[in-house]
């Protein structure tokens, strides 16, 4: 994230908390970053240095005027006119950083071999969430080079359970006993 998007999303994320809109603009910035995601034809027309500012600006005034809170649809407008839109997503995650600090939220990382079950990814979620005294949201990945077991990142720190993890354990104890 750049210093840019953390100025950007911490002054939105003020603003916002200001007037008691953290919640509402946290989901749609998520919501647009989704669409921005899913469409990088539109978010390459909106950052067109060819097109006049006063066109795209109109184009997110059209997009999501009537569907977005004012201060988020602004918010846009200015990272446009300022040439800085595909800055946007550092400033969602700036703006989610500083939303996870004010409401105790932490996100754990969890990789492992296959897509945990529900009950599974309910059970982790109970027990990380009583470990850190915080709401954990639980963002899943798979790898398949993840033999068994299961890798947790949480608040900068690694919970390694996998077999891979387990065996390197064993073999640093090792090489520490033989030297």
């Amino acid at each position: 994230m750049t210093q840019t998007a953390r100025v950007y999303g911490g002054s939105l994320y003020d603003l916002a908390a200001e007037e008691s809109l953290t919640d509402i603009i946290q989901e749609e910035m998520r919501v647009i970053q989704d669409l921005f995601r899913e469409n990088p034809d539109y978010l390459a027309l909106l950052c067109e240095p060819s097109i006049p500012k006063e066109e795209r600006t109109g184009l997110i005034e059209a997009a999501f005027g009537n569907q977005a809170q004012r201060y988020l649809v602004s918010f846009l407008k200015l990272l446009c006119e300022r040439g800085i839109l595909g800055e946007y997503a550092g400033c969602c995650q700036e703006f989610t950083r500083r939303y996870n600090i004010d409401h105790n939220i932490a996100e754990a990382v969890v990789t492992s071999a296959a897509p945990l079950s529900a009950e599974q990814a309910s059970a982790l979620k109970e027990k990380l969430e009583k470990q850190s005294g915080k709401q954990i949201v639980l963002v899943q990945r798979t790898d398949p080079s993840v033999v068994a077991g299961l890798r947790v990142e949480l608040e900068g720190k690694q919970l390694d359970g996998t077999v891979q993890g387990r065996i390197s354990g064993i073999s640093r104890m090792l090489k520490e006993v033989v030297m």
